[in-house]
């Protein structure tokens, strides 16, 4: 039992590590971006910041597509069923597409009006409308990204999206210099920046999954009716996982327009503050990335033992890092502020968040790597109602009533952002406490071997 746990270990953190490196070097990376536009002043910062959330919850729709292209490659893989894995690999592709376009779409139409409805100044809503729109051009080619991406590192390649997505935070930082400072186009030329590297990195990620020979589709895995059910699965994990990353954005969307109604200072501190908190907690997202291909692994090799200790070593990894990050906040809240903007009021507001929320950090952790296991399992249901409960009955209700009958400062409002987080920490441990999870397994087993005559096959 020892050893095979300490397989698990191993297993989760070399998988694991290429991404928290890739999440951490590009958070850097992003940290030199926000700070590049950040030298422009508070308003050219809130203007690239007040669409951020409309832009997570882009990638977040990407990525939930990504949940179900993860759990179906990575049974496939632990299945040893290489026709599953190309099936599903293009099913993925078409799904990138055609998210892509309609997102596309609809981005660009809303783009100007965008910061109207989110209660921006009057002075940045052209500025950042301007921002949104270019941005929005290439998404297509971030939700291609995105996707192709999860099929890599379902197959156990967390290495290419890593040198990738490294590579196009790289360009970005290059471009913006250019377009900022020696083409002095300011906000509009850290937008361009943005398409630019981003649609690099879609036709990279696309080329390089097409070279791999686990999930490399041909002509035939589009066959009619083995796409259809590969579609149908694919939609009935990826439908909640999109309610859920629309439930949670457009929470967060509301919850920024709340902010920005605050002041340009307040909301400059906010936006600043999420983006200096990211690197602190990207460690998480990357255990829960290998989580759940691990634990879609275990499912593709009925391997229930192999299941709970992926689980179990999973949840104990990400509490100990998270822990060690959340010190880190706390003890670096005002320099990292300093990094980003040089006006004092922004730093001192910002500095006291970061510090409050550091202290919930092993909390977030634990939401982060119990809804991966229930990714992993196919089960993005529960978390969307558990996210849903969370965004809008805790922190935009507790948020609303703090700001209209009690006037809370930011400090206040980030209280109602850490009891989110707890709430949604203790909801999603049920499964593992209770034994759900050991249902859940036998239900995702059932999916990946079909019943018929002679025998159970997969698929």
């Amino acid at each position: 039992m020892k050893s095979r746990s300490s397989d698990t270990f191993k297993a989760i953190i070399t998988l694991a590590l290429p991404m928290i490196a890739e999440e951490i070097l590009s958070t850097l990376l992003q940290y030199v971006d926000t700070a590049m536009v950040g030298r422009l002043g508070a308003e050219a910062t809130s203007a690239v910041n007040l669409t951020a959330t409309v832009n997570w919850l882009i990638g977040s729709l990407f990525s939930a597509f990504g949940v179900a292209v993860t759990a179906m490659i990575s049974s496939g893989f632990g299945a040893g069923d290489e026709k599953r894995m190309k099936e599903s690999s293009f099913g993925g592709f078409l799904l990138s597409l055609g998210a892509g376009f309609v997102i596309c779409v609809i981005s660009l139409s809303i783009a100007h009006v965008l910061p109207i409805w989110m209660n921006a100044d009057e002075a940045i809503i052209k500025s950042a409308g301007d921002y949104f729109f270019i941005i929005s051009l290439a998404i297509p080619f971030r939700s291609i990204s995105r996707i192709e991406a999860c099929a890599l590192r379902a197959v156990k390649d967390s290495k290419t999206p890593m040198v990738i997505n490294l590579s196009q935070n790289i360009l970005n930082i290059i471009l913006n210099y250019i377009f900022i400072y020696t083409l002095k186009k300011g906000v509009v030329g850290a937008a361009w920046a943005t398409f630019i590297s981003f649609s690099l990195g879609g036709v990279l990620m696309l080329v390089f999954a097409l070279k791999n020979e686990k999930i490399r589709f041909r002509r035939e895995d589009g066959e009619r009716e083995k796409q259809k059910k590969i579609m149908k699965e694919a939609f009935s994990i990826s439908i909640p996982a999109a309610a859920t990353s629309t439930t949670s954005c457009l929470g967060h969307i509301v919850f920024a327009s709340l902010v920005s109604g605050m002041g340009t200072i307040t909301f400059a501190a906010h936006s600043i503050a999420l983006s200096a908190e990211t690197i602190f907690y990207v460690p998480g997202y990357a255990l829960r990335g290998s989580t759940q291909t691990l634990i879609g692994i275990s499912v593709g090799k009925n391997d229930k033992k192999n299941f709970k200790e992926v689980e179990h070593v999973s949840v104990l990894i990400t509490f100990i890092m998270m822990t060690i990050t959340g010190a880190l906040l706390y003890f670096t809240a005002y320099p990292v502020m300093k990094i980003f903007t040089p006006d004092e009021r922004v730093v001192s507001m910002g500095g006291e968040v970061l510090k409050l929320i550091a202290l919930s950090e092993p909390i977030f952790g634990l939401m982060i790597v119990y809804e991966g296991i229930c990714y992993g399992l196919g089960d993005t249901r529960f978390p969307f109602w558990i996210e849903t409960i969370g965004a809008w009955g805790i922190r935009i209700l507790f948020t609303l009533i703090g700001l209209r009958y009690f006037s809370i400062s930011l400090y206040g409002v980030w209280i109602c952002m850490l009891l989110d987080n707890v709430f949604r920490a203790l909801m999603l441990s049920i499964p593992m406490l209770f034994g759900r999870d050991v249902k859940l397994f036998k239900k995702r087993r059932d999916v990946v071997f079909e019943k018929v005559k002679g025998g159970s096959t997969p698929f």
